[in-house]
């Protein structure tokens, strides 16, 4: 299988190589497809441990709260995930944590990546704080399997589908628990491990765009100055980085859409009104326009003739 996702069985014997999101997708849907188990994803995660994650993993174990344990996630996502963006807003007395997960293919399925995703954060939160520790929602954006009671079993009686992002919703208070295993001297070895690992891994201004776009596009404010905004550099500096790497603003927010669309338009049953908002128009119309100029049919069309519903799992 490994083989027929393009991928050698050697890198089972490398686990710090980074191999590509296409071919890890593909290689998920594949396993999903075969094992008949709509859940797949989500199995995997029930045996990750923080170890899986290497120096981060040691550096996230070893911090005075979970809260600067996802923070140090975050810092050093794209050294285990270039394909996965995170962030973590604050309302109220609960805390949403957003996993967003970047296809590589346009018509790839994504549902086994991201319950793979979400099941490690959970996971990852359950071994620093207690084993028995339940999230109050976890959401997901595509549709319910067939069979939930993987689900059930992984998180619990709270979890939604057809919702609007990929979610864990939290009490804030767990952010600010205390560690009792923390361990300051632990934190400054993997901090030296990742300082000199960062140095060779720099995010390029490419990767740092697109996940910005996909995070910031269902609010409806995606333009380059936001995303600028939001990587803390000005819109000048954005521009000639890209522009280095042959890219524009454009062209990338362009085919982060194409990206989008055809998975909520092709992998669900969300009301089309629903998708324009999603990446970030502000008419259905405007949508309508732009789906046909880059697919060559509507929306409606591409619906009517995708045949069986690509999340059921034959």
């Amino acid at each position: 299988m490994l083989l027929d996702a393009g991928l050698s069985p050697g890198v089972l014997r490398e686990p710090d190589l980074m191999i590509p999101v296409e071919r890890v997708g593909q290689l998920l849907q594949a396993s999903a497809t075969l094992s008949g188990n709509e859940s797949f994803g989500l199995c995997m995660a029930e045996s990750r441990l923080l170890s899986n994650l290497g120096a981060v993993g040691l550096l996230i174990r070893d911090q005075a709260t979970l809260r600067g344990s996802l923070d140090v996630l975050m810092r050093y996502q794209t050294l285990l995930n270039g394909a996965l963006s995170l962030a973590i807003e604050e309302c109220g007395d609960v805390v949403i944590i957003r996993e967003v997960v970047i296809a590589g293919n346009a018509h790839q399925p994504t549902r086994q990546r991201v319950e793979l995703a979400l099941g490690v954060m959970v996971r990852l939160i359950r071994q620093l704080l207690k084993a028995d520790w339940q999230p109050r929602r976890v959401c997901f954006e595509h549709p319910a399997p067939r069979d939930v009671s993987i689900h059930q079993r992984f998180f619990g009686h709270c979890v939604e589908f057809d919702y609007d992002f990929n979610c864990i919703i939290c009490a804030k208070a767990d952010l600010d628990a205390r560690n009792p295993s923390a361990d300051p001297a632990m934190v400054r070895y993997a901090q030296q491990l990742l300082d000199a690992s960062v140095m060779s891994q720099q995010a390029t201004m490419l990767e740092d765009v697109r996940r910005s776009i996909v995070l910031l596009l269902p609010g409806g404010r995606c333009g380059i100055e936001q995303v600028a905004e939001h990587l803390g550099v000005v819109c000048r500096t954005v521009q000639r980085r890209l522009a280095e790497q042959g890219q524009s603003f454009s062209s990338i927010m362009n085919d982060i859409r194409k990206e989008l669309a055809a998975r909520h338009v092709i992998e669900s049953d969300r009301p089309l009104t629903e998708v324009a908002t999603l990446l970030g128009f502000s008419a259905p119309s405007a949508f309508s326009r732009w789906y046909h100029t880059q697919f060559g049919c509507s929306a409606k069309e591409s619906r009517a003739t995708r045949g069986a519903r690509p999340s059921a799992v034959k």
